[in-house]
């Protein structure tokens, strides 16, 4: 059977195009009509930026003619958060504040996309700055989940995960505070990597000293996860956070037998049957490969406020300049602000100790095992009708954002966390989140890679 341009890897793309066997302007045009043909109905990219992207596909094309050294992914679609700035692209952060806003300057992960060659496609669905687990906003409504329209892509790289799940591009990028790479990608069956914190600079950031949000990647295949990591982790003097040595590919060759401490329930929220019968035989799979694999109990509930209270305090700090207006902005996100705006300072001091406590607790579990992995949710998609799913099993959640237990308390920690998809239940994506110690990103990818080649899972199939 044929595979279509549209349905290649970034690697295989990029390679292709070196090899002068196709053009970047053919690769980029298979990608234009496929998003012609799938976006009206998934409202994945929502400021397609054709010309852009025509001229760059060109320039890419004149570079081979001319012999030119390549960039890793030199003609290869992306899709773009839309809470990230790119330059002469409309930039709308899913609020009506900025509808019609065009920034003057990319974002570092931009700009290094753009140096490493890849063609700007457009800017992808997210909600209002990035605020929920299901991507929607007034701006431009909601991003349909390609697996069944009826259901959430998940949030808030919603548009990414989406996109990469129809075809519209073989990488995305996104951002994560309480999962918003894994969390879509959990929900369309690609994978998400949110990375150790100071590992990808990004910005200029009003909050250049965050330890909560980090950029990420997000991509259909663990060694396009990899290229894009390396490309975009490299150190920038204008991150405080930011390291000496970026990530290198290369870290994924990982050959020894690793220990893996499965948690099937890590944060006191009931977890569905098929969600929790699609992880445990992918992590049987790393078993098979050769890796040692406990099942271990590790209770990290008390996470749950503790990453909510300090998440609150971001928000005002993140949004301090948008305090008059907040009667302008959407549920979420106004909701979040006022939270932290009620907050006093015990209540920081009590989440930080929690913190605090947890953290040992992972340290000592990092003793014994190299990787932890657990479901990155509790439930497969839900209607994208809802905000957020009410209860899970008969469980109340307390607010919107509590379902995301097992990939939100992770976030506290600023540790590397990947979502890989574990299969299918009912014919839906099921994520498993692997997680490891500071800068183990090599391993979790490896780990990745094999999981997807035991379980593998398409494409969407949108009829």
């Amino acid at each position: 059977m044929t595979t279509e341009l549209w349905q290649q890897s970034a690697a295989d793309l990029a390679a292709a195009i070196r090899g002068k066997e196709v053009s970047a302007t053919e690769v980029l045009e298979a990608h234009l009509a496929r998003i012609a043909e799938t976006n009206p109905t998934i409202n994945a990219i929502v400021t397609l930026s054709e010309d852009i992207a025509r001229s760059q596909a060109t320039d890419v094309d004149k570079a081979v003619a001319a012999g030119e050294r390549l960039g890793p992914i030199a003609g290869v679609p992306v899709g773009i958060k839309d809470t990230t700035d790119t330059a002469g692209i409309r930039t709308t952060y899913g609020s009506p504040l900025f509808a019609d806003n065009v920034p003057k300057r990319d974002d570092i992960m931009v700009a290094r996309l753009k140096q490493a060659g890849a063609v700007i496609v457009g800017k992808t669905n997210n909600p209002e700055f990035a605020t929920g687990g299901n991507t929607f906003n007034d701006v431009f409504g909601a991003t349909l989940n390609p697996w069944d329209i009826n259901l959430s892509a998940g949030g808030s790289t919603g548009g990414g995960a989406a996109g990469l799940a129809s075809g519209m591009f073989p990488i995305a990028s996104g951002s994560d505070l309480a999962g918003s790479l894994r969390i879509p990608a959990a929900f369309c069956g690609v994978m998400g990597l949110r990375p150790t914190i100071g590992l990808v600079p990004s910005g200029p950031n009003n909050i250049p000293f965050d330890q909560l949000g980090v950029s990420g990647p997000m991509a259909r295949t663990a060694e396009d996860l990899a290229i894009f990591l390396e490309i975009i982790s490299q150190p920038h003097f204008s991150d405080p956070f930011s390291q000496q040595s970026g990530f290198k590919a290369s870290e994924c060759r990982q050959a020894r037998r690793l220990r893996i401490a499965y948690v099937p329930n890590v944060c006191g929220i009931d977890i569905e049957a098929g969600v929790a019968e699609a992880c445990l035989d992918a992590v049987q799979t790393l078993h098979t490969a050769g890796h040692m694999v406990d099942e271990v109990a590790l209770d990290f509930r008390e996470g749950r406020p503790s990453f909510l209270t300090l998440r609150a305090q971001w928000m005002v700090t993140k949004n301090l300049g948008l305090l008059d207006r907040i009667d302008e902005l959407g549920e979420n996100l106004a909701g979040n602000i006022r939270a932290g705006l009620d907050q006093k300072p015990t209540d920081l001091a009590h989440a930080e100790a929690t913190r605090n406590r947890l953290w040992k607790q992972l340290v000592e579990m990092f003793e014994t095992y190299d990787v932890i992995a657990t479901p990155t949710l509790p439930i497969p998609p839900f209607p994208v009708s809802m905000n957020y799913p009410d209860s899970i099993n008969g469980q109340k959640m307390a607010n919107y954002i509590e379902w995301v237990g097992p990939s939100l308390v992770f976030s506290l920690f600023g540790v590397p966390a990947l979502s890989v998809p574990a299969g299918l239940a009912d014919g839906l994506p099921v994520g498993l989140q692997l997680v490891g110690p500071r800068f183990s990103e090599g391993k979790l990818i490896s780990l990745a890679d094999q999981v997807a080649e035991a379980r593998p899972v398409p494409l969407a199939d949108l009829g």
